[in-house]
């Protein structure tokens, strides 16, 4: 009986190095060639689904990520993805500097909210030295500034049927010759709630700059560089993302990425 017993800290072990076997995040280079309801394809999505609930399992949901000093800032933060969306809206808010920039806050929650940036600006902030780990391969250590989400949440009045939390942008990206779409993203309340998850308006001690995510971006320093939208133009509190976009949680995801990115 004890050779086949296998403890559950040991089961955990060997089960997340056979998820670690299927990339955590990328491409899905198989996109173009399997049917959606291909075995394959599923399997990899189950793979995934037991990557994010192993690590929820074994990562304590307050752990912060490695956070650095200023000596090791050692360039501006590299833009990347859009970097001057084209929306017409936008165009107009960041000609006048965004003095009528607002933050849209729906979903569920108790109180809808529309917040100024000197309304984000005032609440209690946080400012963290991390780096941004992209999944073309390059990192990058910078000063983010912002307020933490879960101030703006808790204002909000988050219902206890909540589960994601989506981010509508203003940049659209490329979908082929299917046009184009609005850029999204989505997260759950672990890491919605985490004290490191912010929504930065400022970088490296400046006002955020355009080509970074301008007037406002999130922040998830456990997660890939895809993760963090930028451009932010509303928040939406739900329980189920499949009715939001291609219905796998984000732009990327919706063309074959890991709808977890934990790093």
């Amino acid at each position: 009986m004890t050779r086949l017993f296998v403890s559950r800290r040991r089961f955990m072990g060997i089960a997340g190095v056979a998820a670690s076997t299927v990339p955590l995040a990328g491409c899905d280079m198989l996109d173009g060639l399997l049917a959606g309801d291909d075995p394959v394809r599923g399997f990899l999505a189950s793979a995934n689904t037991l990557t994010y609930r192993l690590q929820r399992l074994l990562i304590p949901a307050d752990r912060l990520a490695p956070e650095f000093s200023e000596s090791e800032i050692r360039q501006g933060q590299r833009p990347n993805g859009s970097t001057d969306p084209t929306d017409p809206v936008y165009l107009a808010l960041k000609d006048a500097e965004f003095a009528a920039y607002r933050l849209n806050v729906s979903g569920l929650v108790e109180r809808p909210m529309q917040l100024t940036l000197d309304e984000l600006r005032n609440m209690p902030s946080r400012t963290q030295i991390t780096r941004h780990d992209c999944v073309e391969g390059w990192s990058c250590v910078a000063k983010w500034t912002g307020v933490p989400l879960a101030r703006v949440l808790d204002e909000a009045g988050v219902k206890s049927d909540a589960r994601y939390v989506v981010f509508h942008c203003f940049d659209s990206m490329s979908l082929g010759l299917a046009g184009s779409a609005a850029y999204y993203e989505s997260i759950d309340m672990i890491d919605a709630r985490h004290p490191q998850t912010i929504l930065a308006y400022g970088l490296n001690g400046a006002l955020l700059p355009v080509a970074n995510g301008a007037p406002l971006r999130v922040r998830i320093e456990r997660q890939l560089g895809y993760k963090m939208a930028k451009y932010i133009r509303a928040i939406e509190v739900v329980s189920d993302l499949s009715k939001i976009g291609g219905g796998r949680g984000g732009y990327w995801e919706d063309l074959g990425y890991d709808w977890y990115a934990g790093i």
